[in-house]
């Protein structure tokens, strides 16, 4: 395909997207309040129970336990199902155990989202990038819910429904779309809101790792604007900057550039890294799992890898908008 064939496309497509944002009006007031309500709920409550994770024909259970107290928020989640995991967070302090190798990671919470905490708080700008409409009412393990529809404004995003508790706002399931398939499903099976729970419940016991466990500490540097040698020439529609920093990952031996963007709801992060010498990356598109999708390219000895909840053409957008400061 001509470099003019694939403008013309590139062109269509905008004209489209435009096209479809005006056809769609604002999101009414107790549509947004619904969404307030869900992204306060998980600060406001304490919580337990057993949520299943969905995607690719695969299930995935998990245990999460949720405390709130004066210093703030207390969690444990624990997988179930598959390699044993359990992740303790205070706030935004994260220590990730795995009993198998006997490794425990400890991190920042930058921008992740963690089920039910679904949504970046506080949220901010997801009517502009999204259509929410109140659908209907629906019981979820147990429970009395509303459901709100996210129909994007344009095709670079997904779609979402959201399963709120009605009384407490917290979110019991929700679907992730493409079209008319989901790809991706978080719901609860079994939950207690408001419950009492302990501090043992959700903290770390010492007897859990012993001298030959080996701790990781994954730390980041926050940069300034124009620290990073690297910049975006444009960003997608409805997308924003949230961060630049330098990290050091999981089994990486240099510090690695990282860029994080946000449309509200979706995130998406570039990791910008040198190619070892005995590295012979892979270019191009890759599905992930769900609603995750990879896009890795290769610029002047450096590897760019795209990650992100939205769709591969809006992964490929942004990697490609990559380049290297002059």
């Amino acid at each position: 395909m001509s470099c003019r064939i694939v403008a013309l496309f590139l062109l269509l497509v905008i004209c489209l997207q435009t096209a479809w944002a005006q056809e769609l009006s604002l999101s009414s007031e107790s549509a947004l309040a619904w969404i307030k309500k869900m992204t306060d709920a998980p600060r406001q409550h304490n919580f337990s129970g057993t949520f299943v994770y969905y995607a690719d024909s695969q299930i995935e259970t998990s245990r999460i336990v949720h405390k709130i107290d004066k210093s703030g928020e207390h969690e444990k989640i624990e997988v179930l199902d598959g390699m044993p995991r359990i992740v303790f967070r205070h706030n935004d302090e994260m220590r990730c155990y795995l009993p198998e190798s006997k490794k425990v990671y400890t991190e920042r919470r930058w921008f992740r989202k963690f089920f039910p905490d679904y949504i970046l708080y506080p949220a901010d700008g997801i009517d502009k990038n999204y259509h929410i409409t109140e659908a209907r009412r629906e019981r979820v393990a147990g429970r009395e819910s509303q459901v709100l529809s996210l129909i994007p404004r344009d095709s670079l995003r997904f779609g979402y429904q959201f399963w709120i508790d009605s009384e407490s706002g917290l979110l019991l399931k929700v679907t992730v779309t493409h079209g008319n398939e989901v790809i991706e499903q978080f719901a609860f099976a079994q939950l207690e809101i408001d419950s009492e729970i302990s501090s043992e419940q959700v903290n770390p016991d010492v007897s859990m790792i012993s001298n030959d466990w080996k701790i990781t500490n994954l730390t980041a540097s926050l940069l300034n604007k124009g620290e990073l040698k690297w910049e975006i020439t444009s960003l997608p529609v409805g997308f924003r900057k949230l961060v630049e920093m330098k990290r050091n990952l999981t089994e990486k031996p240099t510090l690695v550039d990282h860029i994080a963007l946000t449309d509200g709801l979706a995130t998406v992060s570039i990791f910008i890294e040198p190619i070892d010498k005995n590295e012979s990356p892979m270019a191009g598109l890759f599905s992930s799992r769900g609603a995750i999708n990879i896009y890795v390219r290769t610029v002047e000895a450096n590897k760019i890898t795209t990650i992100g909840e939205v769709p591969l053409e809006t992964i490929k957008l942004i990697g490609d908008a990559v380049i290297k400061q002059k």
